[in-house]
């Protein structure tokens, strides 16, 4: 996973294979990160190239002292799933009990 400010995304890749296995898109502020989209090659798709992006992304973020806003329903739905990664998220999509 390595991050591509120029285009303003996180690309996946898997080693020893040509492309990008998926890609996060994000907007980036001082402060704030919003993962806006989210999208894994059809050959990766079911290979956990997303799961391992998004970790990878939000470690990064957590890393810098950023805070995440998920509108891509993908990274909203995993940090869902993910209770320890919830502390990263924009107060406005923190739940309740946080």
């Amino acid at each position: 996973m390595s991050d591509v400010p120029e285009a303003h995304r996180y690309e996946a890749r898997v080693e020893g294979e040509s492309g990008i296995a998926g890609f996060a898109e994000y907007i980036r502020t001082p402060e704030l990160i919003a993962f806006v989209h989210t999208e894994a090659a059809p050959r990766y798709e079911g290979r956990r190239a997303g799961s391992a992006l998004v970790r990878a992304s939000l470690d990064e973020a957590r890393a810098a002292g950023l805070r995440v806003l998920a509108t891509c329903p993908f990274y909203s739905g995993w940090i869902a799933r993910h209770p320890d990664y919830q502390d990263l998220l924009h107060q406005a999509q923190r739940p309740r009990s946080l």
